[in-house]
């Protein structure tokens, strides 16, 4: 069994979503023998973002120069993990409201028509409902069920659509947040979000 490790902190080791994140592979890889494990930081490696140049080559172009070459290498060494794993955890932090612009540059490289969305008479299909995805969420401030900034959140809504579009059912996260509003809400979201880490289902 294989699991794709993704982190796109900009933050390091003082990232709650990569302490989450790294919780979540600990508990996984202790109770599953045999766990191939592979990880990828998006901001120590970043993926650049789509272009023009992309999108021909996307269509048939050439491409293009040895730059682009290797540019979309990157991008199918990242599909190819994507599609190879059963387990895929992620590590998201929010960033003015949203998701961070790696993790973008990264969902840009799997949502590949043919390969993990397809088109049929129905409208669209998604190809990757095998997977199992666990994301790790981490909040500044509060932004969940019935929080007065309810309406602003747009990094876990915005990914249940990404994963939910490629047929992805097995979605699950763990959130801590409020950890910017100070010391003790911060320790405290980190506390629970690594508790409930440690009671993941195993693979």
């Amino acid at each position: 069994m294989k699991l794709l490790h993704v982190d796109a902190s900009v933050l390091g080791p003082n990232s709650v979503s990569r302490q989450v994140s790294a919780a979540i592979v600990e508990r996984l890889r202790a109770a599953t023998p045999g766990l191939e494990i592979t990880d990828r930081d998006l901001a120590a490696d970043p993926l650049s973002h789509l272009s023009g140049e992309h999108l021909a080559a996307a269509n048939g172009a050439g491409p293009g120069s040895a730059v682009m070459q290797t540019d979309l290498a990157a991008g199918q060494a990242a599909l190819d993990e994507f599609l190879a794993a059963d387990i895929v955890v992620i590590g998201a932090p929010m960033y003015n409201f949203t998701i961070p612009t790696q993790l973008k540059a990264w969902i840009d490289r799997i949502l590949i028509a043919g390969k993990t969305f397809r088109y049929g008479a129905n409208g669209p299909e998604g190809l990757a409902g095998d997977k199992r995805v666990i994301i790790a969420i981490s909040r500044g401030g509060f932004y969940g069920p019935g929080a007065p900034s309810e309406a602003a959140e747009h990094l876990e809504t915005y990914l249940r659509t990404v994963f939910g579009f490629i047929g992805v059912t097995n979605l699950e996260f763990i959130v801590a947040e409020g950890v910017q509003i100070g010391p003790e809400h911060r320790e405290k979201a980190l506390v629970g979000a690594l508790e409930q880490a440690t009671q993941l289902q195993a693979a």
